[in-house]
C-alpha cells in the first residue's frame, strides 16, 4: 500500500479550503485545484466525482493514519447506496460486498450482532443494529437502544440515528422511527421491530424475505435496557402467507421466509396476542420507517450515530477512549460526502478517540458527521480507473477483513 503522510492542520486545511471553493467549481467556474473535474487538491481520482486521500494524524494517543474518499454526490454520474449481502442476516467483507454490486468504491457501515456469549446456545444473526434502506427498499427497523453493540451512544442519540440520502441526491443525517400495524378483524397490535435481531419486550415482530434464513430466536432475547437479559420464556410465532395464518409454533424458527410471507414473532404480551390468531384467519401487517425531520423519500440510509451537527461536536462526546474509527461527513448543503476510515496498522492502531473523529471530520470541512462500526470492522476498499476489483486501501486491525452486514457504496459510471 502506497503512504502519502503529512501533519493534518496542513493536510485538512487544504481540503477545507477546497470545500468552500468547490461550489464556484461546480457551478461552471474553474476547478480549485486545476484538476478536470474540480477535485480537491491532494486527492487522487477513482472515478468521475470520487477522489481518495490518505494522511497522517497527530492524535492524544499516538499517530493515526487516515484514509479518506470524497465523493461529489453533485455528479450526476455519482450515487451512493446500501452494500449488503442480500439479506439482513448475513455477513460478507466489504471488498467482496463492493465488487459484487458493482461500487468503485465502499467503507464499512453499522455495529451488528456480533456474538452471543451472553446467551449460550443462541445463534448470533450478525444483523445490524440500526435502520436500512437499499435502493429505496426499506429492509429493517433498530433495536432497541439497550440491545445495540458498541460503544456507549452519545447524550440524545438512539438507535434510531441516521446516515441517508434522499431521492434529491443530498446527504443527511436524520431519526427514523418504525411505523407499523398486525391488523385482524377483530383487532390491531401495534409492530414492534421489523428484521431486527432483537424485539421490544411484550411486542411483536415482522421477519420478510430480508431477513434471510438465520435463526429468529434472538429477537426474544435480552430487554430494552439490558442486552445480557436471558431470553424470553414467553414466545410464539405465526406465519403470514397471502394474508392469512399459516402456521404457528410457540419457538421462533429459522429457514428461509418466502416473497410474499410474512412470520411475526412475539415475546410476552405480543406472543400472547400472536396465540389468539387462528390457522386461516385474515392478517394484514404493514410497516414503514417514519424520519423526524426530512419530507423528502430516502434511496438509501444506514445507521451508526451522529457526532458533528451543524459544525458543533456533540456534547458528551468520548474524549479518552482511542480506537480504530471509521466514519462519514456531510459537506457543501448535503451535496458531498467524506467516508473516513482509520489504518489499523500496529504503529497506527491506537487510533481517535470520538471526540477527535468529530474534530477530523469538521476539519476535512463537515458539517454533520456520523460515527460507524470500527476496530476490526474497519475498511474502506476501492478500484482504481480501469480495474474491475477492488483492494483494501487501510490495514484491517484484526488482520483480515471482518465480514460485516453492511456498508457504504459509492457508484461512478463512466
Amino acid at each position: 500500500m502506497r503512504r502519502r503522510t503529512g501533519r493534518l492542520r496542513t493536510a485538512l486545511t487544504v481540503v477545507a479550503a477546497w470545500s468552500a471553493l468547490a461550489g464556484a467549481a461546480l457551478a461552471g467556474a474553474a476547478p480549485a485545484s486545476g484538476a478536470p473535474d474540480g477535485g480537491p487538491p491532494g486527492f487522487h481520482r477513482l472515478a468521475p466525482g470520487v477522489r481518495y486521500t490518505e494522511f497522517d494524524i497527530p492524535a492524544s494517543k499516538g499517530v493515526a493514519h487516515a484514509h479518506v474518499l470524497s465523493v461529489d454526490l453533485r455528479n450526476p454520474r455519482v450515487s451512493v447506496d446500501l452494500l449488503h449481502p442480500g439479506a439482513v442476516a448475513a455477513r460478507a467483507p466489504v471488498s467482496r460486498l463492493a465488487d459484487a454490486q458493482g461500487a468503485v468504491a465502499g467503507v464499512n457501515g453499522d455495529f451488528f450482532n456480533i456474538t452471543e456469549t451472553q446467551h449460550p446456545g443462541v445463534e448470533a444473526t450478525g444483523a445490524s443494529v440500526g435502520p436500512a434502506i437499499a435502493g429505496g427498499r426499506t429492509l429493517k427497523a433498530a433495536v432497541p437502544d439497550g440491545q445495540r453493540f458498541g460503544p456507549a451512544l452519545p447524550p440524545g442519540t438512539s438507535t434510531r440515528d441516521v446516515l441517508g440520502v434522499g431521492t434529491d441526491h443530498r446527504a443527511r443525517l436524520d431519526s427514523l422511527a418504525l411505523d407499523g400495524s398486525v391488523a385482524t378483524a377483530d383487532t390491531r397490535l401495534p409492530l414492534g421491530g421489523l428484521n431486527q435481531y432483537a424485539l421490544p419486550v411484550g411486542s411483536v415482530g415482522a421477519f420478510t424475505s430480508d431477513w434471510g434464513t438465520v435463526s429468529r430466536v434472538r429477537a426474544t432475547c435480552g430487554t430494552d435496557t439490558d442486552r445480557a437479559a436471558p431470553c424470553s420464556t414467553d414466545t410464539h410465532e405465526v406465519t403470514v402467507q397471502d394474508g392469512r395464518v399459516v402456521s404457528s409454533a410457540d419457538t421462533p424458527g429459522n429457514g428461509p421466509i418466502a416473497s410474499g410471507t410474512t412470520v411475526l414473532v412475539g415475546r410476552e404480551a405480543g406472543a400472547q396476542q400472536l396465540r389468539k390468531l387462528s390457522l386461516g384467519e385474515r392478517v394484514v401487517v404493514r410497516h414503514r420507517l417514519v424520519a423526524a425531520t426530512s419530507r423528502i423519500p430516502y434511496r438509501f440510509v444506514i445507521g451508526g450515530y451522529p457526532v458533528l451537527r451543524g459544525g458543533q461536536p456533540l456534547a458528551g462526546l468520548d474524549t479518552t477512549t482511542a480506537a480504530v474509527r471509521t466514519a462519514a461527513g456531510i459537506s457543501d448543503g448535503g451535496s458531498r460526502l467524506l467516508l473516513l476510515a482509520l489504518d489499523g496498522a500496529p504503529e497506527f492502531r491506537t487510533g481517535l478517540t470520538i471526540a477527535e473523529v468529530a474534530d477530523t471530520m469538521r476539519e476535512l470541512g463537515s458539517v454533520d458527521a456520523f460515527s460507524l462500526d470500527g476496530g476490526g470492522s474497519t475498511t474502506l476498499a476501492a478500484r482504481e480507473p480501469g480495474s474491475t476489483t477492488s483492494t483494501v486501501r487501510n490495514h484491517p486491525s484484526g488482520g483480515a477483513e471482518r465480514p460485516v452486514p453492511n456498508g457504504i457504496g459509492v457508484f461512478s459510471r463512466s
